[in-house]
C-alpha cells in the first residue's frame, strides 16, 4: 500500500517522522528525558542514519523489483551480518552455532517462500532488487552496532530513538529535495492505514521493543526476530487471505524454528577485555 503514488524517499519521510512526533509525545506525557549527552551523540546520528533511513531507502526500492517474500528471505541475512560486524567492531567471537542457526533461517525461510523463489530469472531487475535489498540489510546491521553503544551507556531508549528518528527522517527529507522528489500525499484510506501502521507500531513501538531486546540478548541474537517476521505475515496471511501451508512451507517453518531455538539457546561468548590505558 505504500509503493505507488509518493516517492519511496517522501513515503520513509512521513514514515519515520510520524514515528519520532509519537515518541515525543508518548515522553511529554510519561515525562520521560528527550535529551542525549552531547559525547553520545554521534552514535545516536549514526543509527538514525543507517536504521531510520538508508536501511528503509534500500528495502523500499527493492521492493520495485522483487517480490516480499524474497525480500523477507534476504533481510534474514541480516543474522550473519550483526555476528560478523559484531566480530568487527567489538571483538566478539563468531560462534559455529551462530553460522548452523543462520543457515538454518535462512533456507527456513526460503521454504516457506519457495513459489516466489523457485520463480526466480536472475535478470537485471532481480539483480538490482536483491543487490538493494541485502545493502538495506548491511545499513540495518550497522544501525544495530550503533544502537549496542547506544544501549551498553544505558541512554533512554526513547529519547535515542526520537533523536535518531528525527534525524533520519531529515536525511531522507534532503535526500528527496536534492533528487526532486515531491512531497504529495496520497489520501486513499489504504495509504493512510498503512502510512499510520507503519510509522506507530511498526517503527516507534517496535524499535523501542527492539533496543531492549539488544540490550538484554544481544544484536545478534535480536536480530534473529526477523526470522520470525515472515512467519508471522503467513500466519497473518492464513486468518486474512486464505493462506494454505504447504509442505515445504511447513518444513521450513519447522526449520527456520530450529535455527531460532539454537542461536538462543547458544552461550554468549564475551568480547576480548580491552587493556588498560
Amino acid at each position: 500500500f505504500e509503493l505507488g503514488v509518493v516517492p519511496q524517499e517522501v513515503a520513509i519521510v512521513y514514515r519515520v517522522a510520524l514515528a519520532a512526533l509519537a515518541l515525543v509525545v508518548l515522553a511529554i506525557v510519561q515525562r520521560r528525558r528527550l535529551t542525549v549527552p552531547l559525547r553520545f551523540l554521534p552514535a545516536v546520528a549514526l543509527q538514525g542514519v543507517f536504521m531510520f533511513c538508508a536501511n528503509y531507502y534500500f528495502v523500499y526500492h527493492g521492493a520495485a523489483y522483487i517480490a516480499s517474500g524474497l525480500i523477507a528471505v534476504l533481510f534474514t541475512s541480516i543474522v550473519i551480518l550483526n555476528a560478523v560486524n559484531e566480530r568487527l567492531f567489538f571483538g566478539k567471537r563468531i560462534q559455529p552455532s551462530t553460522l548452523i542457526a543462520g543457515a538454518l533461517s535462512l533456507c527456513g525461510v526460503a521454504l516457506m517462500f519457495w513459489p516466489e523463489v523457485s520463480t526466480l530469472s536472475l535478470d537485471d531487475d532481480a539483480v538490482k532488487g536483491f543487490a538493494l535489498v541485502l545493502t538495506g540489510a548491511y545499513m540495518a546491521s550497522l544501525g544495530n552496532m550503533a544502537a549496542v553503544l547506544s544501549t551498553r551507556r544505558k541512554l533512554p531508549v526513547i529519547a535515542v530513538n526520537a533523536q535518531g528518528m528525527a534525524l533520519g527522517a531529515l536525511c531522507s527529507a534532503l535526500f528527496a529535495v536534492v533528487t526532486n522528489k515531491p512531497f504529495i500525499v496520497d489520501w486513499q484510506p489504504a495509504y493512510i492505514g498503512s502510512l499510520l501502521f507503519l510509522a506507530l507500531p511498526g517503527t516507534a513501538i517496535a524499535f523501542g521493543l527492539y533496543l531492549q531486546l539488544i540490550e538484554r540478548i544481544g544484536p545478534t541474537k535480536a536480530s534473529y526476530t526477523t526470522v520470525m517476521l515472515p512467519v508471522v505475515a503467513l500466519l497473518i496471511s492464513t486468518v486474512f487471505e486464505g493462506y494454505e501451508w504447504s509442505a515445504l512451507a511447513i518444513s521450513g517453518l519447522a526449520i527456520a524454528l530450529v535455527g531460532n531455538v539454537l542461536a538462543l539457546a547458544a552461550k554468549a561468548s564475551p568480547a576480548p577485555k580491552s587493556p588498560a590505558p
